[in-house]
């Protein structure tokens, strides 16, 4: 096969190695993804199960989403200092084990901890495990791994709700993290033959300050988005613009910070290439439009068109099956043409899916749902791999951790304020109604304007896009 053939002056690993290397690599994501989608279809029932309310409940998929986030800066960083075999090894170890400790968790405290601590594992492997990829395989060949890799991603959203709801209605949700145990040693097994051991020395001191400043900057923004999309009311309000005011602060003194420190957490040089810093604001707002419509549409589906669970699972497919359809070919071409043009189709179909999504009629047709998915989801999958490919090959290989987690803080960041958009919307348009006004109407209207925002957010990913196009345009005639 193309991917694990050698050639002369590859970059990289040899090509049997890299195939071990690719696989550690996939099946840490498949935990991954498979993780975040079962579990927040077990919500309900783990509430049920350990006699909780439900909203405190949502602390069991916030509280991931929350360590992970403040930790992925932490871990790029640390990638540089000791290798990314050592980090990668140890963050599946503390991942393994910690879905054990969900398992067997008795409380909703000991589940709580037990998945704040899976966060921190799995951004230690995912806020590097691109870069892995971009170290085992040669340049040539980035987008097509990168393509496989959307591809991966992709299938496991598609299979992992029925996936989930069928182990879900068997066996129990403790089963749900069990599962992770034998593909976590699987994993294992598979880092430990086939990245290299390699430990970089390095005399310079830890940037602590940055870290702390990061952690504090990216868990405040998560709970300020959280705040925004679970509760409602001045009080939440309240919280959020608190949390949002310390989330700018941080942020500020990080960036103050970065510029001064000797050996900085996240080295700001890298932004100064133009395609890097485009390529990350482009991938930044366009996860915000995905995030917005991957809430919005499970609430059109359910509670305006009155589909089950499952009926929503189904209709939702499409998407996840346009990117399978897409994501490869994309990749591939990246390798070959420009990344940035690719990426930009992509976005100017996805701009259009969505633009079809947000004017559904009131009852469209099952299929018309599925078409207007499916062209989402063939958008999206044209847009990511190239853009992803984008922005690590203009970063070195030496800064690459880097980039890994830049990548990884953008996908985090954009979905989770794409969610806390939908929880503003929604709210809004359910305090602004009156008794004359029906429940369904104004969630009608919530979806479709948070629909429109999603719009606004691709186009502006668009925009974003075509200028890193011109510009490129501009430094060849240079």
């Amino acid at each position: 096969m193309v991917l694990f053939s050698d050639q002369p002056g590859d970059e990289g690993l040899p090509g049997q190695q890299r195939l071990l290397a690719m696989a550690a690599v996939m099946t840490t994501t498949t935990m991954a993804v498979f993780d975040g989608s079962i579990v927040n279809i077990a919500l309900p029932r783990i509430a049920q199960s350990l006699s909780v309310p439900a909203a405190d409940a949502v602390w069991v998929a916030n509280g991931y989403l929350l360590s992970a986030a403040m930790t992925l800066a932490i871990f790029a960083a640390l990638a540089s200092r000791f290798g990314f075999r050592t980090l990668f090894i140890l963050g599946l170890f503390v991942f393994t084990l910690a879905s054990l400790g969900c398992a067997l968790s008795s409380s909703l405290d000991m589940l709580i901890g037990m998945r704040l601590l899976q966060g921190i594992g799995g951004a230690a492997t995912l806020s590097i495990a691109p870069a892995v990829l971009r170290q085992s395989f040669p340049n040539r060949l980035l987008g097509r791994i990168l393509g496989i890799n959307a591809l991966l991603i992709a299938t496991c959203t598609a299979v992992a709700p029925i996936f989930g709801g069928t182990l879900l209605s068997v066996l129990g949700w403790q089963w749900l993290f069990a599962i992770n145990i034998p593909l976590g040693a699987m994993a294992i097994l598979l880092a430990l033959r086939a990245i290299p051991a390699n430990r970089p020395q390095t005399k310079e001191p830890f940037d602590i300050a940055g870290a702390l400043l990061s952690a504090t900057a990216l868990g405040a923004l998560v709970m300020a988005a959280s705040s925004f999309s679970q509760t409602h009311g001045e009080d939440a309000m309240m919280a959020a613009a608190a949390y949002g005011a310390t989330a700018v602060v941080a942020g500020w003194a990080f960036v103050w910070r970065q510029r001064r420190a000797i050996k900085p957490l996240l080295p700001l040089g890298m932004f100064a290439s133009a395609r890097f810093s485009l390529a990350a604001l482009t991938s930044l707002s366009s996860f915000v439009g995905q995030g917005i419509t991957f809430v919005a549409l499970p609430f059109l589906f359910q509670s305006v068109y009155g589909y089950s669970a499952f009926g929503s699972a189904l209709l939702f497919t499409p998407w996840p099956i346009g990117i399978i359809l897409a994501a490869p070919y994309a990749g591939r071409l990246s390798d070959r043409y420009s990344p940035a043009l690719i990426s930009t189709v992509g976005l100017g179909l996805f701009t259009l899916g969505l633009v079809l999504l947000a004017l559904l009629p009131g009852n469209p047709a099952y299929w018309d749902i599925g078409l207007r998915s499916l062209l989402c989801g063939i958008g999206f999958g044209c847009f990511q791999s190239p853009n992803n490919r984008e922005m690590l090959s203009n970063a070195s290989r030496e800064n690459s951790g880097y980039a890994s987690g830049v990548l990884a803080i953008m996908r985090t960041l954009g979905q989770c304020l794409g969610a806390a958009l939908v929880g503003v919307i929604l709210s809004i348009y359910a305090h602004s109604g009156d008794v004359l006004h029906s429940t369904t109407l104004t969630e009608v209207q919530g979806v479709t304007m948070s629909l429109w925002v999603a719009v606004v957010a691709t186009i502006f990913a668009l925009i974003i896009s075509i200028n890193r196009l011109r510009k490129a345009k501009i430094v060849e005639k240079i």
